[in-house]
């Protein structure tokens, strides 16, 4: 039986979902794992199980280039084992090297599963009514963070961190067996061909452009930022402010709030264009991100709690907002390379952003200025970007 459109976007919303639940529902067992490993309380390793699994995503650019020659569901049926596996091995590893190395290999699987998602709804859908249908799955999708924390707390009432970090295998290995009546999107006569010469060429020829580079970069400066918190969300709630019965609530009430200004910005961006919005939800940004580094300044690291988060949940707000309209331009004048472009920008996107927001985790282990000085660095750096230049 063919699979109806509302199982399909229920199906797609799922796949990509593995990607956010491979991390926001680890977050509350952070704590325990420190202990375990006899980390001290203010220990910032624990962070790189969210950075690596981001780094992981810089295998995306060949899993877009592979399901272009062999299908998406071929790059789909690889993508689940290495997430499952993966995930496995890092429920049980007995070292965080190995764990870390796990979280890479995992996050690698889950840029496998999220591009062949996009892919295949790209396949199916064009113009206004793929628009609708990645509207209804990441209106699904936003909800994970939302969710994932609240569903953390209570598996650490009853079990372990163990059971944690084998919760998302677990569900990627049920989504997996409902994939399979998924049906192939990419017929063979319109499947590329395997010439790494011309796709070096094209990928060059991508990383040459001016506006591509332009919008790319500011989407991963301000990734870095966002991803750092994810990643050092649980340390600041529950050691660093002492509050650790209130993360999940703080986490998972900032989720919604993301994901109201992300349906806001659709709105915003047809009213006023892509650029305006990005230009206008930048500056708001870089004016919050000074406010926030006065206050640290004047009231001390770490400033009062309210103090802190009214402005970071602004930040990650208009983070959510801002990306979408500097995606959409980057891809502007990519014409036929806009596939191939997509995959360079991810991997760009999630590695170099991952990787730099495991520099701002680093320093984060007694205080919270280097993420409040790294929010204030990217934007008045994306806010040049954005305003100077030619062909913008």
């Amino acid at each position: 039986m063919k699979m109806k459109s509302g199982e399909f976007i229920a199906l797609s919303a799922c796949t990509m979902a593995l990607t956010a639940l491979g991390i926001d529902i680890m977050l509350p067992a952070f704590a325990e794992i420190r202990h375990t490993f006899g980390l001290p309380s203010n220990s910032t390793a624990t962070a790189n199980i969210v950075s690596y699994f981001f780094m992981g995503q810089v295998a995306q650019i060949v899993f877009g280039i592979l399901s272009d020659r062999y299908g998406r569901l071929a790059i789909l049926r690889v993508g689940f084992p290495l997430y499952i596996i993966s995930g496995l091995v890092a429920a049980f590893a007995p070292s965080l090297t190995l764990m870390f190395v796990a979280r890479f290999v995992m996050g690698m699987g889950a840029s496998a599963v999220f591009m062949s998602t996009i892919a295949g709804v790209r396949d199916r859908y064009v113009g206004d009514q793929m628009a609708r249908i990645m509207s209804l799955i990441f209106t699904i999708f936003l909800f994970t963070p939302v969710i994932a924390p609240f569903l953390g707390v209570i598996l650490l009432q009853y079990t372990s961190w163990k059971m944690v970090f084998l919760t998302p295998p677990l569900f990627a290995l049920l989504v997996l067996i409902w994939s399979l009546r998924l049906e192939e999107s990419l017929p063979p006569d319109k499947r590329s061909k395997l010439n790494w010469k011309t796709i070096g060429q094209s990928i060059k020829s991508v990383l040459s452009d001016p506006i591509f580079l332009r919008y790319t970069t500011i989407t991963t400066l301000l990734f870095s930022a966002l991803s750092s918190y994810v990643a050092g969300a649980e340390r600041i709630i529950g050691e660093i402010y002492g509050k650790p019965n209130y993360f999940a609530w703080i986490f998972g009430g900032m989720g919604l709030i993301m994901s109201g200004s992300s349906l806001l910005n659709s709105r915003l961006s047809i009213k006023y264009g892509a650029k305006k919005t990005m230009r206008r939800s930048l500056i708001i940004y870089t004016i919050v991100a000074s406010l926030l580094l006065l206050i640290n300044f004047i009231m001390g690291d770490p400033p009062p709690m309210i103090y802190f988060f009214i402005p970071v949940v602004i930040l990650l707000a208009l983070n959510l907002a801002i990306e979408p309209n500097s995606s959409a331009l980057a891809m502007e004048p990519m014409g036929d390379k806009a596939g191939l472009a997509s995959s360079v920008y991810g991997t760009i996107f999630f590695f170099i952003g991952g990787f730099l927001g495991a520099i701002i985790s680093h320093f984060m282990n007694k205080g919270v200025s280097a993420l409040i000085t790294s929010f204030f660095v990217v934007g008045i750096i994306s806010l040049l970007i954005a305003f100077t230049g030619r062909r913008t």
